[in-house]
Formats: structure tokens, C-alpha cells, sequence
């Protein structure tokens, strides 16, 4: 199993949008759950959100919630992760990961596979 993930990071003004894609390959992407965590350096990482795509459904921390959005293209086998009214404090660097099994998305606890970081500078 492999998660090549891919999301597309930059730098954008508070209450602007970003939208972050993470192409999976190598899994049985129907079965697997994806998700999007990020950190900040020298602090802990926190998990933002996880789709389990054999069910669609999905998990949001509180910081994000009603601001972001996770969907999934199944044919492409990409999750997508849409940030609005993006603040200063979601500047982070930004990943997904991939399970096949059981797994905690508020802490990443059991994702196996994770792509690279991509940073997510919100400036004020």
C-alpha cells in the first residue's frame, strides 16, 4: 500500500480559500480512510479531517468545523480538503495520510501511509 499525496499549499490572506488534493495510488481507495493533519513546528500534530470512503463518512476537529471541507473523487482516487475562511492561526504544514485499518483521525493514530507536508502560510 502506498498514499502519494500531493496537496497544493501556499500563502493566502486571512478569510481567503485554499483547496488541497491528495491522490492516493497503491490502495484499495474504496476501503481506505484518508485523512488531513497538520503542524505547526514544535507543537503537536492535530488531526483536521478524514473521510472513510467506503461509507463517506467524515470527521472534523472543531477548529475547522463549518470552515473546511472534505469530499472525494473515487474515480480519480483523490481526496480533496477545501479551506475557507482560512485564518492566521490554520498556517500549518499540511499532509495526508492513508489507513487500511482502524485509525483516530484526531490524532493520526493508526494512518499508515502519509504523503509529504505542504505548508499553508495565512497572513493577516
Amino acid at each position: 500500500l502506498r498514499c502519494s499525496c500531493r496537496p497544493g499549499g501556499g500563502s493566502v490572506q486571512a478569510g481567503g480559500s485554499l483547496r488541497l488534493s491528495c491522490a492516493a495510488s497503491g490502495l484499495t481507495f474504496h476501503e481506505s480512510a484518508i485523512g488531513w493533519f497538520r503542524q505547526v513546528p514544535g507543537k503537536e500534530r492535530e488531526g483536521v479531517s478524514c473521510i472513510h470512503l467506503k461509507d463517506g463518512s467524515t470527521w472534523y476537529s472543531n477548529s475547522v468545523k463549518g470552515r473546511f471541507t472534505i469530499s472525494s473523487d473515487n474515480a480519480k482516487s483523490t481526496v480533496y480538503l477545501q479551506l475557507n475562511s482560512l485564518n492566521v492561526e490554520d498556517s500549518a504544514i499540511y499532509s495526508c495520510a492513508a489507513a487500511s485499518g482502524p485509525y483516530r483521525c484526531a490524532t493520526g493514530y493508526g494512518m499508515e501511509f502519509w504523503g509529504k507536508g505542504t505548508l499553508v502560510t495565512v497572513s493577516s
